[in-house]
């Protein structure tokens, strides 16, 4: 194994081949289909698409629908999907099977299992109303807590802190704390939370933890039985490489399962769904989180990506992206001081999760400048440029390519132009 310079020795684009001569998940980079030419930096926003998910989606399109047509929900096991995709994903956060499902979005889901943490607190202990969360998560996760509170009749509260007071916040809400939801690596600053810690901080209150997975579930090892999570959210298309609007999962410790009652009772989660019952009665176990009719075309594309990443071994995908990460921050600290780049994720690796994110003043232009050349980021506002570090896809040397780019775009002030300054829809 190749061992890296010294901190007093610059980095090189030769020690970056022979890390890259020397990676054990080096092939699976030839499983994805990337054009040539680009610097993906992105697969931490969409994840590049699995070679084998082509196939797939053509024999479903084909045969599936084209030739078995509905007969497909039996004869090709389309109803189990939903359970089928959630136990693989379980294996990659550490969730025993029956207690993750793929169903809808990552903000309808967060709904589901938040209103399902605030019935179970209220049918316990009515007075504890307090949704702790941290200031600077990702917005959604916020506005469905919000939302969430504002049409509760019981007066519940949203408490946003700064993350460092969470430990603080968590004390002084004490016995009225019904519900810590915390994302466990920001998606604007890279940071990775201690995700058993504080989990077990509100277990210790009485509070439930809810965790968002978005920027970690295939990024790094994720226990969620073993912590004692309660509930958690995650999304199909980042780190999963599930193909875009992929469905996103939920999970459901098993010990909340047969109390739990959430609000979308549709007709996928009832104990008989074709029965066709006037009545609703809630599924046995994990299923009754299940709502509506499953999109098979992206589930069966997200099982694809699942699958892929499952033939990785996820300690050595971490190990990369840990080293990755590394390298990326010193040779942005060599090669473009005095450039206006301020790093601000984490350099300690195990606070980081599989991002780097700078801040500078022009971090539009600057990245519509990267992306001109061939090395796609994005941008978040109002002036960070995130770059994605995704182990099975990025090779070292690439590192050398991003950072030289992003030099030449600084010292050359290619940025300032007016195509790079025009705002898109999408960042």
């Amino acid at each position: 194994m190749t061992s890296p310079p010294s901190p007093s020795e610059s980095l090189s684009l030769d020690h970056l081949r022979s890390l890259d001569r020397d990676d054990p998940l080096a092939s699976f980079r030839e499983q994805f289909d990337l054009p040539a030419e680009l610097v993906y930096l992105d697969g931490n926003s969409l994840g590049p698409l699995p070679r084998r998910t082509r196939e797939r989606l053509r024999r479903v399109v084909d045969e599936e629908w084209g030739r078995s047509l509905i007969r497909s929900w039996n004869d090709h096991g389309w109803i189990d999907l939903p359970t089928r995709v959630g136990d693989k994903i379980g294996r990659l956060v550490g969730a025993a099977p029956g207690q993750v499902l793929v169903a809808d979005s990552t903000s309808v889901n967060l709904f589901k299992v938040a209103a399902a943490a605030l019935d179970l607190q209220r049918r316990c202990d009515p007075r504890r109303r307090v949704l702790l969360t941290e200031e600077g998560g990702f917005p959604t996760d916020r506005y469905i807590l919000d939302s969430l509170a504002s049409w509760l009749e019981a007066g519940h509260e949203v408490r946003a802190v700064p993350p460092e007071e969470l430990p603080v916040a968590l004390e002084t809400a004490g016995d009225a704390l019904a519900l810590l939801s915390l994302t466990q690596v920001s998606y604007t600053t890279g940071r990775l939370h201690d995700l058993r810690r504080l989990t077990a901080a509100a277990r210790d209150r009485g509070g439930l933890a809810l965790w968002d997975l978005a920027h970690s579930a295939g990024a790094l090892p994720v226990e969620l039985d073993s912590a004692g999570v309660d509930f958690a959210v995650g999304c199909g298309y980042k780190y999963l490489n599930g193909g875009p609007g992929a469905p996103a999962f939920l999970y459901v410790a098993r010990r909340h399962q047969k109390a739990s009652r959430q609000p979308l009772a549709g007709w996928l989660g009832h104990a008989e769904p074709f029965a066709f019952e006037e009545g609703y009665r809630p599924a046995g176990g994990a299923a009754r989180f299940l709502c509506g009719t499953p999109p098979i075309l992206s589930l069966a594309a997200l099982e694809e990506g699942v699958d892929l990443l499952l033939e990785a071994d996820l300690k050595a995908v971490r190990a990369k992206s840990l080293q990755l990460g590394e390298l990326f921050l010193r040779l942005v600290d060599e090669r473009c001081a005095g450039l206006g780049l301020r790093p601000i994720t984490p350099v300690d690796g195990e606070c980081r999760g599989s991002q780097v994110s700078l801040r500078h003043p022009q971090g539009y232009p600057v990245m519509q400048a990267l992306i001109a050349r061939g090395v796609i980021g994005d941008f978040r506002a109002p002036d960070l440029l995130r770059f994605g570090l995704t182990p099975l896809t990025l090779r070292y040397r690439d590192l050398w390519t991003a950072v030289e780019t992003l030099r030449q775009v600084l010292e050359d002030r290619a940025w300032d132009q007016p195509e790079y300054r025009r705002r898109a829809r999408v960042t």
